[in-house]
């Protein structure tokens, strides 16, 4: 075969390729879409104050240029969402109660030329009638429709989780002067040294000690304990915690409180989970605050270890 009869042949076999796309709008790319759904959820802790506090919401437009009209916005509360973000993301919380939020607005305009309403605002009431309940987590689902507009369905729902608690800055750490460890699980007595290891140590007010579970001898697992009497009955708030000041395992993970008034009928005050860090940790009680003379302060579990250890615990 000569030269430009192969030549030839290339470029009409080529040919034989050519690929149709179908017909695109450029409308069928054009969305409406909540920018607070981007990121997920969007997790707020609220201050209990007597003035309402705000979120905000809105819708964006996503497209080719501008809209050439008015894009007409509903926004609704769809309480039926919270079910199926509970079952996927295997949580329990409730809806936000009825009264406890105000929407500024149910409809906006995403206005021709422009591409988003104008902000929107939630106020949430975090104290007095008909206030979201302290420390307790809520779900608000707030989703849009448009007109005539497509909405992006992966961000038509933005899912507020919200929850208010006080000010740590109000609520000091209690006078641990006459306080006394009274039980614990297990405690180091001897390989840490005469002035480390035992109990007592997670309540001299010194960093540099420390509470650190058997090691020696025997290394017991988890759950651990300590049993605190405070030698008189307090409005316990919440706990705080100072872990070891070392790098390595054992700082508590998941903690348990229960607490007593008799040192014998126990009432679970809620679980938490604390950073594995040095620093002062303060977290109130999950269910709320609580009478209390005894203090049962369980670790489930630490950090990178089936051991624990504390330098500090307080209640506030």
């Amino acid at each position: 075969m000569g030269l430009m009869a192969l030549v030839q042949s290339i470029v009409l076999s080529g040919c034989k390729d050519n690929v149709v796309l179908p017909y695109q709008p450029i409308d069928s790319y054009t969305q409406i879409y909540m920018p607070e759904a981007v990121n997920g959820p969007v997790v707020k802790t609220l201050k209990i104050t007597d003035s309402a506090q705000t979120l905000i919401y809105g819708a964006n437009y996503g497209g080719q240029g501008y809209p050439g009209s008015d894009i007409s916005v509903n926004f609704t509360v769809n309480k039926a969402l919270a079910d199926s973000f509970n079952v996927a993301n295997k949580t329990n919380y409730p809806v936000m109660p009825d009264g406890s939020y105000t929407l500024s607005a149910n409809t906006a305009i995403i206005p021709k030329g422009k591409v988003s309403t104008t902000p929107l605002t939630i106020s949430v009431k975090t104290n007095g009638t008909g206030a979201m309940d302290a420390l307790k987590t809520y779900i608000l689902p707030v989703g849009i429709s448009g007109n005539p507009v497509k909405v992006r369905e992966a961000l038509r729902t933005t899912f507020f989780i919200l929850k208010a608690q006080p000010d740590f800055n109000d609520y000091p750490n209690y006078d641990r002067t006459n306080w006394a460890v009274i039980g614990f699980s297990s405690q180091e007595a001897n390989g840490e040294g005469p002035n480390n290891g035992r109990a007592v140590f997670a309540l001299d007010g010194n960093i540099s000690t420390f509470w650190h579970t058997q090691w020696s001898g025997g290394s017991p697992g988890p759950p651990h304990y300590i049993i605190i009497d405070m030698k008189e009955a307090k409005t316990v708030h919440g706990v705080s915690f100072v872990g070891r000041q070392a790098d390595g395992g054992g700082k508590p993970n998941e903690v348990n409180i229960q607490i007593s008034l008799d040192n014998t009928t126990w009432t679970d005050a809620g679980t938490f989970n604390l950073l594995n860090n040095k620093d002062l940790q303060k977290q109130f009680l999950p269910n709320g605050f609580k009478s209390a003379r005894y203090l049962k302060v369980i670790i489930n579990s630490a950090y990178n270890g089936s051991y624990t250890q504390v330098a500090e615990f307080n209640a506030f």
